[in-house]
């Protein structure tokens, strides 16, 4: 009986600790960023799709966060005398990248990539939740392998575990 409960013991830790790792709770501390960035501006009230500043989104692993260049080609008018955009105009002088600081992120083990989930038609905001609400950005959804694979199977997508565990 010993032995028994050791091993159910066990199973539990193990069960919990992968229910930690597979359970992201949503991230909702607000990271302080280099530069102040409004989705809720560029997206909600200017409607500029995702895809506009996130170029790899449909064809690539990682969605890639827009380069200085991509953020200058529309603030070097619009609101050029606002302190934030003078720090990007610095950066852009200066030939530096934007050093943001990432906001989501899925457990170590998961290989996530945005290209197949975009070409599908699911809106970024299915994961993302309402980012064009967002004044500042944080991880408003839990990140869970329930979440994912309820979704798989609602879209009737592949259910292979390699897909996301190489």
């Amino acid at each position: 009986m010993g032995k028994r409960a050791l091993g159910i013991g066990l199973l539990i830790v193990i069960a919990v600790g992968v229910g930690a790792t597979f359970g992201l709770a949503p991230n909702t501390d607000i990271p302080s960023q280099p530069i102040s960035f409004s989705h809720k501006i560029h997206s909600g009230e200017y409607k500029i799709p995702c895809e506009y500043c996130h170029v790899y989104a449909r064809r690539a692993a990682v969605a890639g966060i827009p380069s200085v260049q991509r953020c200058m080609g529309c603030h070097k008018i619009t609101g050029a005398d606002k302190p934030e955009i003078q720090k990007l105009q610095q950066l852009w002088n200066e030939k530096k990248p934007i050093q943001w600081v990432k906001v989501t992120g899925m457990p170590d083990i998961v290989f996530f990539e945005h290209w197949p989930h975009v070409r599908s038609g699911i809106e970024c905001q299915t994961c993302h939740g309402a980012v064009e609400a967002m004044a500042e950005t944080v991880q408003a959804r839990k990140l869970s392998m329930g979440d994912c694979l309820a979704c798989h199977r609602e879209k009737k997508a592949s259910l292979d575990c390699l897909i996301c565990h190489r």
